[in-house]
């Protein structure tokens, strides 16, 4: 059905260089002409909302340690209060999507934008607004001294043209995106479930070879951990401190530069190697305070996260300069293959220890204490270096097929993009498919329906990173 779109019939000239022509019958207007600022506050007992550019605008929890990276005030008087169906905008983030209709009434930062958004159908609004078109208009009418500190300008938000279909179109390309999202949907999440199940064949080979070894007639010994069973006999099973030295990060709030020495925090060691690409960057003299302490990480060294995402862990494989930033810690050895213990941190055995450790925490932290304190296996360093070099041959055809699943995911995610901006836009007509979709059932798979939604993080109205 989507293949066989067309563009509109007649079309006319929009009087935006951006857009282009427009179908005849849309309204081109202003979107002064469509908001009015809202002032309204000290409703505390509303719930509390927020806006990201994943989500939109969403009820933020009072409890997640994932969603409370901001401090919330016990005051909350001279919160906004926003309406279900208000525009509320991140007016710092506008230029990253970070906009949205409240699904509810509730109250948001006081820095944020709230608007009485006059239009028809407020989700053709939320799609329209948040398509990649108008980020990128939204970025536009964003100003500042770089990236990253942009701020909205109301005089130029105001000017942004809107195109106001009429209403029954409104809804008929609504009716169409959340079918087509569907369709989409449920193609990342079939390929995200196939991530899944090779992720899982990867865990039990990394959690074989670095609890067994890779001789299956090598004497064993007890371990004394239920879900850890026997080890090899020869292998040493200790805390982690005997071996490796466990050094904190410096607790300073350093500042972001645009040009500067790169920062390894939480984001960077999500992968198992070390990913400096999009990290923030701090000053020289900023770089030199925060490795004080032989504080500075080299070539082999592991950088482990200690906070919200606790037991995430990358290798340093790269010579250039970077410091760790806040939520990390350094470890290293004179002795030991770091590349291994990666593979033990990673790996199930440590995982179900991690989740001991961490059980009845509000907020997902780990203390220094407790990582030196981690039990660990340690085989003798020849060994180490086998087992190695058999995982890293063994996951070989595994990562290739995920990072293979991974690039068709984002082809998806590009495609649905370009799809809801063609459609926002008029550039593709989707009346005809819109009333033949009122005759067909609703599609289900209940196998991959099952699939929790936060695991994909793929909804029509949102833009992608």
């Amino acid at each position: 059905m989507i293949a066989e779109l067309k563009p509109y019939a007649e079309y006319k000239e929009s009087g935006s260089n951006w857009l282009g022509p427009v179908p005849a019958q849309w309204e081109v207007r202003n979107l002064r002409t469509l908001i009015s600022k809202r002032a309204e506050r000290d409703r505390a007992n509303l719930p509390l909302l927020s806006v990201a550019r994943e989500k939109g605008v969403f009820v933020r929890s009072l409890t997640d340690a994932d969603e409370n990276h901001n401090v919330i005030p016990e005051d909350l008087s001279n919160y906004k209060v926003a309406r279900a169906g208000n525009l509320v905008i991140n007016k710092m983030k506008a230029w990253q999507g970070s906009m949205g209709i409240a699904p509810c009434d509730g109250i948001v930062s006081p820095a944020y934008y709230v608007f009485d958004f006059r239009i028809a159908n407020n989700a053709f609004g939320q799609k329209l607004l948040r398509s990649r078109p108008y980020v990128a208009h939204f970025g536009q009418a964003s100003d500042g001294v770089r990236v990253g500190q942009w701020d909205l300008s109301i005089s130029g938000m105001r000017q942004i043209p809107v195109l106001v279909p009429p209403q029954e179109e409104q809804a008929a390309i609504v009716r169409f995106l959340d079918w087509a999202n569907g369709r989409l949907e449920r193609a990342i999440r079939a390929k995200r479930k196939v991530i899944a199940l090779l992720n899982e064949q990867k865990q039990a080979i990394i959690h074989r070879a670095v609890t067994r070894g890779l001789d299956p007639s090598v004497p064993l010994k007890p371990s004394g951990i239920p879900w850890l069973g026997d080890i090899p006999q020869h292998w040493d099973f200790t805390d982690l401190r005997r071996y490796w030295r466990v050094t904190d990060c410096k607790h300073l709030t350093v500042p972001f530069v645009d040009d500067g020495i790169p920062l390894a925090s939480v984001v960077e060691v999500q992968p198992f190697s070390l990913n400096l690409n999009r990290c923030k960057q701090t000053k020289p003299d900023w770089y030199r305070r925060l490795i004080e302490g032989d504080r500075k990480p080299k070539r082999g060294d592991l950088i482990y996260c200690r906070n919200a995402s606790v037991g995430a862990c990358a290798l340093v494989e790269t010579d250039i300069d970077f410091a760790m930033g806040q939520d990390v810690c350094l470890i290293r050895s004179q002795s030991q293959n770091h590349r291994f213990l990666n593979y033990l941190l990673h790996s199930p055995y440590m995982e179900h220890q991690l989740a001991l450790i961490l059980v009845g925490s509000t907020f997902k932290r780990i203390n220094i204490s407790d990582i030196k304190a981690l039990s660990v296996l340690v085989p003798p360093r020849p060994e180490q270096d086998a087992i190695c070099e058999f995982i890293d041959t063994e996951l070989f055809g595994y990562n290739t097929a995920i990072s293979r699943l991974e690039r068709e995911i984002e082809l998806l995610r590009e495609y649905r993009n370009r799809l809801i901006a063609d459609v926002v836009t008029g550039k593709l007509d989707v009346r005809e498919a819109a009333d033949r979709l009122r005759e067909l059932k609703p599609e289900s798979d209940p196998e991959l329906d099952s699939v929790e939604a936060d695991e994909t993080e793929d909804h029509l109205t949102e833009v992608d990173a």
